[in-house]
């Protein structure tokens, strides 16, 4: 007997699957589409394009007409566009627009199946754990297998697809079966677009919630954009299994966060920027050495990184989001952190549209820089001390 936690848990999980099977695709795309390197990091960001809007209006609807009715449409909408990706091996602006929707269905999924899964677990440090895991497992098996399905089998643009329409079929057996946890009672008529954050707690979430949220994203984004062009040149005949393989182990890496971010408190957020640092810095002695293995456990800190981030955000927002605007403020909590997936685009920007892969370098080192000193100043006992009272805010 599948419990109620487990079914949403599944639907969440198959859904994020979905979400990164086109990742080491890209690198297909670019040579099937002729796709220049701000086209191709152009295709991953749209994505957030998507994903914003979606999480603003989502989270106050579920918060009027309660969780069920806007998870499940977009649940159905997820397998749909895996559908319409079958198209998107030649014609680059069907490609765009189903990153576009996965940005959509992502918005809505992550956000309110977030809340729905506090709703039902009932225990906010829990319900973050649990969350963590699902979407990291999902997020992380999606690349793998794609990468793998589309560097030795054949119709590397559609089967990777046809398998996450498998699996979708069981996400949509199951998730009807979830019972609604919003009381009609508790449901808020409020304005359509509403951040939910609660006003005492509003200058500690936008200094410390917000630039954790947004680092959450800002990782695994660059570790399976950037650095995959980058080292390139040294992967021929496997650089989509090894693209789809550090996908895979940046976000699986993240399960693996939740325990020390339960142990590490409110430094979760800190070691999380200052872990991403290290991993930047690692990156970038690979592309000096031309050493494609050093992805490998740049993955593993970046990954590390992203979930420390992510479970140590998710915490304190579930500490003090009000019962009848949880939708609000996880949505307001995921549109900060997909603000991340901009990060390539913008290195691809800075570095320029004609330096090539190369042209990364000098916008990543930046990065690197300006993360380690993001880490340093979370770590502060002033920062610190506005985490607590964000804590202290539920």
């Amino acid at each position: 007997m599948v419990s109620t936690v487990a079914r949403l848990w599944t639907a969440v999980f198959v859904v994020a699957f979905g979400t990164n099977v086109p990742t080491p695709l890209l690198l297909v795309y670019r040579d099937e589409l002729g796709l220049s390197s701000d086209a191709l990091t152009g295709a991953f960001g749209v994505y957030a394009a998507g994903l914003v809007p979606a999480l603003l209006l989502a989270g106050p609807a579920s918060d009027r007409f309660g969780r069920r009715p806007v998870v499940v449409p977009f649940v159905v909408l997820s397998a749909l566009t895996s559908l319409l990706f079958l198209g998107a091996g030649s014609s680059v602006e069907l490609l765009f627009v189903c990153r576009w929707l996965q940005g959509a269905v992502s918005g809505v999924v992550f956000s309110v199946g977030t809340a729905w899964l506090a709703e039902l677990v009932d225990d906010p440090p829990r319900a973050a754990r649990r969350t963590t895991a699902a979407l990291s497992a999902g997020w992380a098996l999606g690349p793998c297998l794609s990468g793998v399905l589309a560097q030795w089998l054949p119709w590397p643009t559609a089967l990777p697809y046809l398998v996450h329409v498998a699996l979708m079929i069981v996400g949509l057996v199951l998730i009807p079966r979830v019972p609604e946890t919003l009381a009609p009672e508790d449901r808020r008529r409020g304005r359509w677009v509403d951040l939910g954050v609660p006003k005492p707690a509003r200058v500690p979430f936008a200094l410390v919630v917000v630039p954790i949220a947004i680092g959450v994203f800002t990782f695994p984004a660059t570790a399976v954009t950037v650095l995959p062009l980058l080292l390139t040149p040294a992967m021929p005949e496997i650089a989509v299994a090894i693209t789809g393989f550090v996908a895979g182990v940046t976000l699986l890496t993240g399960t693996l966060a939740p325990p020390l971010a339960r142990r590490l408190g409110t430094a979760a957020g800190p070691a999380g920027f200052g872990i991403g640092a290290a991993g930047f810095g690692l990156a970038l002695l690979g592309v000096a050495l031309h050493a494609w293995p050093v992805l490998i456990p740049t993955a593993v800190l970046l990954g590390l990184a992203y979930g420390l981030c992510l479970t140590g955000g998710l915490t304190m927002v579930g500490e003090l989001a009000d019962p009848t605007a949880r939708g609000a403020v996880t949505a307001t909590f995921y549109a900060c952190a997909y603000l991340g997936f901009a990060v390539p685009l913008l290195l691809s920007v800075i570095g320029g549209a004609d330096a090539g892969a190369l042209g990364f370098v000098a916008p990543l080192t930046g990065l690197t820089v300006l993360v380690a000193v993001v880490a340093a100043v979370l770590a502060t006992p002033r920062a610190r001390a506005a985490v607590g009272r964000v804590s202290r805010v539920g």
